[in-house]
């Protein structure tokens, strides 16, 4: 954004019904308000909060026909002294600007990230719920506007971003093991391609793959490389922990693997906590040999969505690999409780992971009940 540029709030006429905290699920309310702005000729402008709506598409818009599209996933958190604090925010922002380059997309600078994200935030802050295990959705992306067919990369983007409240990923029933399948046919991502870059695709590619495994039973799959399909990935949507004896071993960032914000913090806590944990590659083999030897002590995913989700057994087309007991491991359920207290504000944030949302708009100086404020950016 240009530094003279100022955030203007469009403030909705209205006000949506608000969900009760036991009916949130997953994505299914949004906010009133979204943030929008554009890029055209070298600069983002005309940035701005909006009551959400529908996005104005031409039929002949570059996304939509060639895929140039991205987005970031992250939470903000209602504590118990009713201060709203957003997760990590500077890591996403640095993730999504870092990305843009690989789809040819312009750069947004983390400075005007977290002010459009902290902006909407201030806006809509009512909408954080207040029961445990509930948070504030976030999600910023990023879409090729050009309106012209033809195979290249747009010169007109928009960046906006939505909020949606959303309940404990595990509803009542707590963090509970999954069973994944051992996928041997697709792939997700090759050496080269947009296995590192959150890009609309990869989730596409994902689909059939996930479809099937639930068909045979199984919650998710567990991506093996592209090339020989005996090295481990990602399982599902999210970066993948392995416990084997004393050691805690995640895939290494290599270009396919997505370079999970969760992921960062899970080998933060264990390091401090004086935990073994290595980033190295591991062979399908590898995990057979240590169930069979009774090593393979715990397995789970991260992501932002679920925060920690325990793996209970692998099925693939030789049969069952088992993990541990097949019940949460300790060091899973001690990094869940972790993060999820430092979230929730109920643990001390000691790797200032938190940003705290400012009370009002970014620049404002008093709440003014109009239709229209201009805020300072």
């Amino acid at each position: 954004m240009n530094n003279n540029e100022r955030i203007d709030i469009r403030w909705a006429p209205s006000r949506r019904v608000r969900p009760a905290d036991a009916e949130l699920g997953f994505g299914k309310y949004f906010t009133d308000h979204m943030f929008v702005m554009e890029y055209e000729g070298g600069r983002w402008a005309n940035p701005r909060i909006v009551p959400y709506g529908p996005l104005s598409l031409d039929p002949s818009t570059s996304a939509i026909h060639y895929g140039q599209a991205m987005f970031e996933g992250m939470k903000a958190f209602r504590g118990k002294d009713d201060c709203i604090r957003a997760f990590r925010i500077d890591k996403h922002a640095m993730r999504m600007r870092d990305g843009a380059a690989r789809l040819c997309m312009p750069s947004l600078e983390v400075a005007d990230f977290k002010e459009a994200l902290l902006s909407l935030l201030s806006v809509d802050q009512d909408w954080v719920p207040r029961s445990h295990g509930t948070a504030l959705y976030i999600r910023p992306t990023m879409i090729a506007t050009d309106t012209q067919l033809g195979v290249r990369a747009s010169s007109k983007y928009t960046f906006f971003i939505i909020l949606s409240p959303v309940g404990p990923y595990y509803g009542t029933e707590g963090l509970k093991p999954l069973k994944i399948w051992v996928e041997n046919r697709y792939v997700r991502a090759s050496k080269g391609g947009l296995g590192a870059v959150k890009a609309a695709g990869n989730y596409a590619t994902s689909m059939l793959a996930s479809e099937e495994a639930k068909k045979r039973g199984y919650a998710q799959v567990l991506w093996l490389d592209a090339a020989g399909h005996r090295t481990l990935e990602e399982v599902g949507t999210m970066n993948l922990f392995l416990r084997i004896g004393d050691e805690v071993i995640t895939p290494p960032l290599e270009g396919t693997i997505l370079a999970g914000v969760t992921r960062d913090s899970v080998l933060t806590l264990l390091r401090s906590w004086g935990v073994k944990a290595s980033e190295r590659r591991i062979s399908l083999d590898e995990v057979q040999a240590a169930a069979k030897a009774g090593t393979l002590r715990e397995v789970f995913g991260c992501g932002t969505a679920a925060v920690i989700s325990p793996v209970g057994e692998f099925g693939h087309s030789d049969g069952i690999i088992p993990v541990g007991n097949g019940q949460v491991g300790e060091l899973t359920r001690r990094i869940y409780d972790t993060i999820t207290g430092i979230q929730s504000g109920q643990l001390p944030d000691t790797h200032g992971w938190l940003t705290e949302v400012p009370a009002l708009p970014m620049g404002a100086q008093e709440v003014v009940p109009a239709e229209r404020v201009v805020v300072a950016g």
